[in-house]
């Protein structure tokens, strides 16, 4: 076990809101080094949380007084061709996982947007992309996990081997096990897409253009936003996307824009068309994130929220928010992200969902002054307020996300499958060792 005195980097993460004290950092070049830290840590009492990318926003994957696994080293991919699967290390980014496949010619049919998350963080959240309505989390594309429990046994599950436990590991917040590695399935790639950006005026009519979009087999990506328009008001932006093949022997277009787009009700005067590589479209954050390493901005607080709500509801709750003095600031520094989902498409048992199939994931994704700890305890109690209006709605929270949950908020977010979590707590983590930043448990 390498324990390295540096903790400095583990005692903070992505939200820059929580910090904690870690007795070491533990480097995990292999699942042996990680299983002996947890059958050391177990029945001290120690706890250990894992850390990839460090994309936590509220100290979920912090360690106060024990260990911080680095799982930087668990970065290989292989991918497997023929068998159309991928297999990577929990601390391969996805960057990592997409060059891989596009050697190949293929891609996972889920990919989150930004690529610079590890894979073993993303898939013990769920993990939501563009193509999300159509095929679900990017954990439901888990063919089996590798992984290591609280008790520190090392084992691979899947639907077929251990499969309590692989029920409990995909959007399972690091409870039972920490994912040391994967594998995925993958479909065959398009070489380019044609992007659509759609603009709305009506909460209401983007709404119906965007579930238009998702129903059907037109764009296999359908994602928006809502942008702050001249006036002070707010504009609805969608952006879809038609993959198609782009080579020299073999050329198919996409379809014709008319019938694409054609039926839709946004301002066609302002609509945006572009062909991109589809590896540029995967990459489409990467040049805002250098941006935002530049500026600084990428290195203050973030203070998120993230949220299920059903769609239904979208037209009312999310116009009613954005005129609230609590989230003024999201004209300036932040982003509003609404993508449609499918409730019959989200497979992970212990994702959270409102009922119904027409859902929609709404995130408030904004900074705060790194010098106003007041400014980010005030946005942290809006996003209490506000999880607690969209539950009087049907919502649920997504646990990506800056908001202090209790014992008792859990019980409620798992609701009847609470008992079946505590179970497996019981049986795979059972000195409660595993990630307790997200304080499921007293």
């Amino acid at each position: 076990m390498n324990a390295t005195p540096d903790v400095k980097e583990a005692a903070v993460d992505f939200g820059h809101i929580v910090d904690s004290r870690p007795l070491g950092v533990v480097t995990a070049p292999s699942a042996a080094a990680v299983q002996e830290l947890l059958c050391f840590a177990g029945p001290h009492g120690l706890p250990v949380a894992a850390r990839g990318g460090g994309q936590a926003l509220y100290g979920q994957g912090q360690a106060h007084g024990g260990y911080v696994v680095d799982t930087a080293a668990l970065n290989e991919v292989r991918c497997a061709p023929r068998e159309r699967t991928l297999t990577a290390g929990a601390g391969a980014s996805w960057r990592d996982v997409v060059r891989s496949a596009l050697a190949e010619g293929l891609t996972p049919p889920v990919l989150p947007d930004h690529l610079g998350g590890s894979v073993g963080g993303v898939l013990s959240t769920g993990g939501f992309g563009g193509s999300s309505h159509r095929h679900g989390l990017v954990a439901d594309q888990v063919r089996e996990v590798e992984v290591v429990t609280g008790s520190g046994e090392h084992l691979t599950c899947s639907p077929d081997r251990h499969p309590e436990l692989f029920r409990a590991v995909p959007a399972g917040l690091g409870q039972c096990a920490l994912i040391v590695g994967a594998t995925l399935a993958l479909v065959p790639a398009p070489t380019h897409v044609r992007r659509y950006r759609l603009y709305h005026d009506s909460p209401g009519t983007y709404v119906t253009d965007q579930r238009r979009l998702a129903r059907d087999a037109r764009f296999s990506h359908v994602t928006g936003q809502a942008r702050p328009a001249l006036g002070g008001g707010w504009q609805y932006m969608i952006e879809a996307v038609a993959p198609y093949a782009d080579q020299p022997c073999f050329r198919q277009p996409p379809a014709d824009d008319e019938l694409l787009i054609g039926d839709l009700d946004h301002d066609r005067d302002t609509e945006e068309i572009a062909d991109l590589s589809y590896a540029e479209y995967l990459h489409r954050l990467d040049r805002d994130e250098r941006l935002l390493r530049a500026t600084g901005e990428w290195d203050r607080p973030h203070p998120w929220l993230t949220l299920l709500l059903p769609e239904e509801a979208v037209a009312s709750f999310v116009p009613a928010l954005l005129g609230e003095d609590a989230q003024r600031g999201l004209r300036t520094c932040g982003t509003v992200q609404l993508r449609p989902l499918t409730g019959r498409t989200l497979h992970a048992p212990l994702l959270r969902r409102p009922a119904g199939e027409l859902l929609c994931l709404l995130s408030l994704m904004r900074t705060a002054p790194p010098d106003r700890p007041d400014v980010v305890r005030r946005l942290v109690a809006a996003n209490r307020a506000l999880y607690e209006r969209a539950r009087t709605v049907g919502g649920v929270l997504h646990p990506v996300a800056a908001l202090p949950m209790t014992p008792s908020d859990w019980r409620s977010h798992f609701g009847s499958d609470w008992p079946e979590l505590v179970r497996a707590k019981d049986r795979y983590d059972p000195h409660h060792i595993l990630t307790r930043g997200y304080g499921l448990w007293a």
